[in-house]
């Protein structure tokens, strides 16, 4: 076991555990969003890699499968609301789970305001000069006062939106279904691109590069580990619940780019397409439903930020129980609200800093929000390996098939992704930059609090068993 030390204090609060593997997972499905990562993250994909898009896709899946193994097996074993921090600190020690705390107060706030900004693009179609940044921050503070009701209320709203965006997705899956224009094996064996304005043979360097965007474009299936504290039975739960999201997750998005790729009429109009998917839908659908369906779009963003602003609630509200602040803050942070069981000034908090973050440049929180995943599923994968050398995840119910392939393929997959994002200079090489300065602020800050407190940092939590 890691030489890790538990706090003393008096008990620390306790979320009320009223959910199962349903809620969590639409919880947890909404902060993945699979309509916006097909309509915002995957034409990047199509415009990068052509056709290629689909062995990308596919090949992402593969790696997705591995994190979702190591995901499982750590959450099952260590189920908090901290989520990575707290599972870090358990099996890599106090500093490694401190630091990426720290790392991911800053982070956290990053990919809601992206999310947030872009939504007045997909508003357009009915209100044609809506304003990013005031569109921004009233999704924000809706979803954050939705976000102190109690959990199964939020997870009934997040339901009702998701079956939307799902929707959308069998939409836009059924107009490329309905006229294919080329075969499935042309995708796997003859991928194309645009080159110098005319179709050409996707390289498989290009394809690869792909790759590594398209792994972030299935990620959130983790989330569910914040909801964790909040669960019936969570350590065999939580680690259903993120295997199924994956496995959706993965449905969701693949199948609908799939039949988009086969069902395009014109693929140098839609790989040179900046909106390839709404391009799509007008062509194929008409003016009416792409209307209906860039609202769906909107819809699912508005979605994604709801559960975005719970997951960061938790996130605070345990660093919070883990005293990683003064002490009035984090007796606030700690704060649950007497009728809904919800961390309510966390809540309160997460909501604060989206609505702040949304001022920053859209091009900045572009280079701010790129790379901190890395480093997360890096130490998930050391995470696996080091729980199972010193023991510490051996009490969990779930463990991963094949160890250790999962991990090693992770981190295999995680070099050549640092590879990629160094080659951008545009956007991922200063992302690099931007993350490694974020963590050495914050190993400043936890030396500066070890010195402070004379010791290292102590972590609390609920206890860990099959039934909690």
């Amino acid at each position: 076991m890691t030489g890790i030390s538990l706090a003393a204090a008096p008990a620390p609060r306790t979320l009320a555990r009223r959910m199962k593997v349903t809620g969590a997972l639409l919880l947890t499905l909404s902060s993945v969003t699979p309509a916006a990562s097909v309509y915002v993250i995957i034409p990047g994909i199509i415009g990068q890699a052509g056709t290629g898009a689909f062995l990308a896709l596919a090949a992402a899946a593969v790696v997705g499968l591995a994190m979702a193994f190591v995901y499982a097996e750590l959450a099952s074993a260590h189920p908090l609301a901290g989520g990575e921090y707290a599972i870090f600190g358990r099996t890599l020690g106090p500093f490694a789970g401190f630091v990426y705390m720290g790392m991911n107060t800053i982070l956290c706030t990053f990919a809601p305001a992206l999310l947030s900004l872009g939504a007045s693009a997909y508003l357009t179609v009915v209100w044609p000069q809506a304003p990013s940044v005031p569109v921004a921050i009233a999704i924000f503070a809706f979803a954050t006062l939705l976000g102190i009701l109690n959990i199964r209320t939020n997870a009934v709203v997040t339901g009702l939106f998701l079956g939307v965006e799902i929707v959308v997705l069998i939409v836009l899956a059924s107009l490329g279904f309905s006229h294919i224009h080329r075969g499935l094996s042309e995708l796997v064996a003859h991928p194309v691109t645009l080159a110098a304005g005319k179709l050409a043979p996707a390289p498989v360097a290009m394809i690869g590069l792909a790759t590594a965007v398209a792994i972030f474009a299935y990620n959130g299936f983790g989330s569910a580990v914040y909801f964790s504290e909040e669960m019936v039975g969570a350590p065999r739960r939580v680690a259903r619940t993120i295997l199924i999201a994956l496995a959706l997750t993965v449905v969701f998005e693949f199948v609908p780019t799939t039949a988009v790729l086969l069902g395009a009429p014109d693929l140098k109009s839609l790989i040179a397409s900046q909106s390839p998917f709404s391009d799509f839908v007008l062509q194929r659908g008409g003016k009416g439903l792409e209307i209906a369906v860039s609202l769906g779009v909107a819809l699912a963003i508005v979605n994604a930020v709801i559960a975005i602003v719970l997951i960061n609630a938790r996130f605070f509200y345990s660093s919070g129980r883990d005293r990683a602040w003064r002490p009035g803050v984090n007796a606030a942070l700690t704060r649950l609200h007497p009728s809904f069981h919800s961390p309510w000034v966390a809540n309160l908090a997460a909501g604060a800093v989206g609505i702040a973050a949304c001022f920053i440049p859209f091009p900045l929180l572009l280079v701010l929000n790129g790379t901190g995943v890395v480093v997360m599923y890096a130490l998930l994968c050391l995470g696996a390996i080091a729980g199972r050398r010193t023991g510490s995840t051996a009490h969990g119910p779930y463990r991963m098939p094949l160890y250790p392939l999962a991990p090693l393929l992770g981190l295999a997959a995680l070099v050549y992704v640092l590879y990629a994002n160094w080659m951008d200079p545009a956007v991922g090489r200063p992302s690099l930059i931007a993350t490694l300065v974020i963590m050495l602020a914050a190993i400043a800050y936890y030396l500066a609090l070890r010195r402070r407190r004379g010791g290292p940092w102590a972590m609390s939590g609920p206890q860990t068993t099959d039934e909690g």
